[in-house]
Formats: C-alpha cells, structure tokens, sequence
C-alpha cells in the first residue's frame, strides 16, 4: 500500500529515476567528476547526430574533452589504425597479398587498412632496421695520416656540425691513433721510380690498411662541374674515405624518400605491361603500394627468422630453411600477379621477369640519382 502511494505522489518517472541513478562514490580532494552529456549535434556543422557520425559532414561525434587514456587510445587509433582491422589486414598482406588488392579494388574496403597508410608504417619500421643495422657496422678505412687527421680535428672545429656526425669524427680519431714517429734507425731509403714511366708510383700498402677512396690530386678535372664534383665528394666521404662511414649511414637515410619515389614508376611499369587489359592506373597503384609493403613486411620476418634459426639449430638445417623463405617469398609475389591481373601462366612467367628486370633498372638509376643528390647536398 505504502508503495502506491510513494508512486502517486512521486510519479513512476521519478520513481525509475531513484531506482537507476548509480551510487554517489567519493573522489580525492571531495570532488566529484561531473559527467559531460553526449553530443546531440555535430560540432562542426551543427546537423542534429543520429549516430556516431554526422551525416552531413562525416565528422566523428566524438567529445574530445576525455580522459588521457581516451585520447591516447584515439591518438595510437588514428596513426597505426591498432585495432581488428590492422591485424586483419597484416595477416592477409603476409598470406595472401593479392587478395588484400582484390578486396580493396572491389570496393570491400572499410575491413582493411589504407594501402597509403599500411605502406608508411611498414617503410618506416623497415628503414629503422636497416639504419640501426648500418650503423652497427665498423667500417675501418684504414690507418689516418697527419693530413687526414688534421682535416677530420678542422671539421670538429665547425660550429655548424651534426651531433651524430661530430660523434662518428670523434670515435674515428679515437680509434686511429697517431701513428709513432719514424726512428733514425729504422728509416729505408725511398725506393726510385719504375722503369718505363716518367711517373712515380702511389703506394697505399697492405690491404687491410688502405682507404676507401682515394682522390687523384695529380690529375686536374676538365671541367668546372667535374672540379666541383669532386670537391663535394672531398668533402662529404674525406681526402681518403675518412668519412665513408657517416657519408653511408646518410645515404641509407635518403633510401625512403627514393622508394617512395619509386612506386608510382612501378606502377607506370605494369601499367604499360598491362596496357590492353584497360586497367586504370590507380589499380596499378594501389597494387605496387600493398606488394612494396608485402616486401618490407616479408624480409624483416625473413631476417628475423635468421637470427634466431643460427642461434637455435646452425647448420645445413637452418640454411635450407632459410632458402625455402626466400623462395616462398618470390612465389608469393610471383602469385600475387598472376592473381590480381588474371592472365595465364606464360604470360605471368614473361611480364614476370620483363617488369622484374624493367624495375630492377629503374632502381639502380634511382641509387644513382640518390647518390649524387647525397653528394651534392649540403
């Protein structure tokens, strides 16, 4: 009876209210975290929101105004995509490729990443490989001599020097100490010039001690260009490759800039071995971006897989594992071809190797130009 009199005088609205409002709990310092309502209208164009997006704009209605594991959570979303769909699509890119591009050209492609995006993440962890392994090689360009060693204490002396290249100049005078001074005893006399030649012969020694590169100041350039060539050269690599070692490790930061570069010429490539199937060019596109990433992905597994088979089980066993990886490897890519462009075998087999050998050049005038633009670059 008390009861429906409670809801007379109350009304069974508020009645639901009491019975659903959750328990009041107590925060530090006596303050209590005061609950936003959500958005009932996009801010930024003001259309009323019937779901998570608004339907005029497409702008997420989302209230940014969370807590930081929210916007952390968001942030690591929107970079790396971190969620069902990027797992879903690695797993696909690695077993098979050529269906991530079929699914993505037929239009099924809210499930998977962004071919763009999938591409950058990949270049980037690769090319982090591949300048942490180049900087853990010791290249030794062989004893310094007083003129070496008094260009490389110059270039310290420059205000304008890179951290990291200022330590790579350290650790090679460190590790090239100066040679003894010649003992009165000990001195040979120089050897005359060789028969036959009116010029004398340039001796490096052993070679384990000799340079890298070695520039021929006898021999006068030509032309202004070839002079300013090589006193760029000089420069960025050393008198006697003294520098070699900081003048790679910046060629090997150049190399994502080039592939970059270089996948919308792959794709121009199929686009002119497919160029009767009537394929528009942003299919080639999207194709050289998924089996660029397919590449990165496959040969950092690749390697890692090396490292830990020659510490597990060194061999003959872990070579010929080894070499089915890599074989593996060309077949998928070799399938993947054959699949996203449906033609016949022979004609996989011969656009296989003719673009294989096309793109192969195209890489090495692309090495080429990223060298010379290391070189001339300041």
């Amino acid at each position: 009876m008390a009861d429906e009199v409670t809801k007379l005088i109350l009304g069974d609205t508020a009645i639901s209210a009491i019975e659903q409002a959750p328990p009041r709990r107590r925060r530090f310092f006596g303050r209590r975290k005061k609950q936003r309502p959500p958005l009932t209208h996009c801010e930024n164009c003001g259309a009323p929101l019937s779901g998570p997006y608004c339907g005029q704009c497409g702008q997420p209605a989302i209230d940014y105004r969370r807590s930081f594991g929210h916007v952390l959570v968001d942030v690591l979303n929107e970079f790396l995509n971190w969620d069902s769909k990027f797992f879903a699509t690695i797993a696909l890119l690695i077993v098979k490729p050529w269906r991530l591009t079929n699914e993505f050209i037929a239009g099924r492609r809210v499930r998977y990443v962004h071919p763009l995006r999938l591409y950058l993440l990949a270049s980037i962890l690769f090319f982090f490989a591949v300048n942490y392994g180049v900087k853990g090689l010791h290249l030794e360009p062989g004893k310094l001599g007083p003129k070496d060693r008094a260009e490389l204490e110059a270039d310290l002396k420059k205000e304008d020097l890179p951290p990291a290249a200022r330590e790579e100049l350290q650790a090679l005078l460190r590790e090239s100490p100066p040679p003894p001074a010649p003992s009165p005893l000990t001195n040979a006399p120089t050897p005359p010039p060789a028969p036959g030649t009116g010029k004398q012969r340039r001796e490096y020694g052993k070679i384990g001690e000799r340079p890298f590169v070695v520039f021929d100041s006898d021999k006068k350039s030509s032309t202004p260009f070839e002079r300013w060539i090589e006193a760029r050269a000089k420069e960025k690599m050393g008198e006697h490759g003294t520098k070699m070692g900081l003048f790679i490790a910046t060629l090997f930061s150049n190399l994502p800039y080039m592939m970059l570069c270089c996948i919308p010429l792959f794709a121009f490539v199929l686009k002119i071995l497919y160029i009767r199937r009537h394929i528009f060019y942003i299919d080639h596109l999207i194709y050289a971006l998924h089996i660029h990433t397919f590449a990165y992905t496959a040969i950092m597994l690749i390697v890692l897989a090396t490292i830990g088979l020659n510490r597990v089980i060194p061999g003959p066993i872990a070579g010929w594992i080894i070499a089915l990886l890599w074989i593996a490897f060309v077949v998928q890519i070799f399938l993947s071809i054959r699949r996203v462009y449906r033609q016949g075998w022979f004609f996989t087999v011969f656009k296989f190797f003719l673009g294989g050998f096309v793109y192969l050049i195209v890489l090495v005038f692309a090495l080429a130009a990223t060298f010379f633009v290391t070189v001339v670059l300041p």
